[in-house]
């Protein structure tokens, strides 16, 4: 069964019995396209790719009108283009996708403390103990989807069922924009008729394996004896798998630890080689990964650098200080100084990164003062650019070193 075939009249014959349903799936919809085309509604409707440099980079997303030319993420750009050459190319700016994620999280909050994120657009939710304040599973997804609509202007696909495997096939099977239940009473029906490419764990290869032995369909999977399985794939695998076919995994939702570290990184359309353009690019990331980390309230103790040669190969370096910063100008200084004791000459550059690890609260933070540091200096310059960015956009403040060098 196609997810096409799988049309509302099918999702209605489930039911609307969500007894003991009480995980949630949550899925933003096409997250990074669609915040880009919130940012710019004239893209509404248009084939729409997010993603590095045209040419070298590739697809972190898509809208659903490009993914209808066969685009998809971890495509290359050049050959996204070559499937629709109408494709508008956006670069990614994950400082903007990681703001609307806390605003996200937030709401996700809202409803229940027990939330498992596992990307900047998606979680798993146990409204367990929100069902008599609120009310009952799905209708804790509708207000959710509702809240998403009304607040950040976007839609989610949420799943409700009752474990994390089968809430995460709902709303694979409810997008775009929807919201599926697969009611206990029904997870056989529902379950078993899919491609055994649905379970968890099973990619392409595996998939090709058991299609050819004839376990086309979950129900193949669930009626092989266990042991006939195991001989086929493996002990592990193969008891996962066959517990899957029946709808049981009793893994919880785990509340999500804080981040464990915050970074950027961009893959260049050309080479870089000259110092100075090396020098003005680690100054722009370095301001994207201080700003992500002020604007959720963390800061870091741990700067690195990743820098990628023309040829592939790859090198990282790190400091790391006696104290916690969250400073565009510190991160960007330790940032510049790992980079020159690379002693590089002129080499060709495809892709720098700068990463803040060794993260903490700003509340639990301490920061290194000295005897000399004035009463107003880059703490509040920073909270000036922050300020002026939430108001007036990304654009609004960037270090005059970038703005010479778009001018120049």
């Amino acid at each position: 069964m196609s997810r096409s075939q799988l049309n509302r009249s099918k999702v209605a014959d489930l039911g609307s019995d969500d007894t003991n349903c009480n995980i949630l799936h949550l899925d933003m919809d096409a997250f990074y396209a669609s915040v880009e085309v919130r940012r710019n509604p004239a893209l509404a409707g248009k084939p729409v790719v997010v993603g590095g440099a045209e040419g070298r980079g590739v697809v972190v997303a898509a809208t659903y009108e490009a993914r209808s030319f066969g685009i998809h993420a971890a495509m290359p750009i050049s050959r996204a283009l070559r499937l629709c050459p109408t494709a508008i190319v956006i670069a990614a700016d994950h400082q903007a996708y990681a703001q609307v994620s806390a605003e996200l999280y937030q709401i996700l909050l809202s409803v229940t403390p027990y939330v498992e994120t596992l990307a900047l657009d998606e979680a798993f939710l146990d409204v367990s103990g929100s069902i008599k304040l609120i009310g009952r599973p799905t209708e804790i997804a509708k207000l959710l989807r509702s809240k998403i609509q009304a607040e950040l202007k976007l839609t989610a696909s949420v799943g409700v069922a009752t474990n994390k495997f089968l809430a995460k096939l709902a709303s694979t099977y409810a997008k775009p924009d929807g919201l599926l239940l697969i009611p206990q009473a029904q997870i056989i029906n529902f379950l078993h008729p899919l491609p055994v490419g649905a379970l968890w764990g099973v990619g392409e290869k595996t998939e090709i394996k058991l299609k050819e032995l004839g376990l086309n369909n979950i129900g193949d999977i669930a009626l092989l004896p266990l042991a006939t399985l195991e001989r086929i794939l493996g002990d592990a695998a193969a008891e996962q798998l066959y517990e899957l076919a029946w709808g049981r995994d009793d893994r919880e939702v785990v509340v999500s630890e804080p981040d464990k570290s915050i970074g950027h990184e961009t893959t260049f359309g050309q080479d870089l080689f000259d110092p100075t353009e090396v020098e003005a690019e680690l100054l722009r990331l370095a301001d994207q990964v201080a700003a992500r980390l002020r604007n959720r309230g963390y800061a870091a103790r741990t700067i690195s650098i990743k820098v990628r040669f023309h040829d592939f190969s790859t090198i990282t370096r790190s400091k790391t200080l006696t104290s916690f910063t969250h400073s565009t100008q510190e991160i960007n200084q330790i940032a510049r100084q790992l980079y020159r004791n690379l002693g590089l000459q002129r080499a060709r550059i495809r892709l720098l990164g700068v990463r803040a690890e060794n993260l903490q609260p700003d509340n639990l933070a301490n920061y290194q003062l000295t005897l000399d540091q004035p009463t107003h200096g880059w703490e509040e310059a920073d909270q000036a650019v922050d300020l002026a960015r939430a108001r007036f956009g990304d654009a609004a403040l960037r270090p005059a070193r970038l703005l010479a060098d778009e001018e120049d």
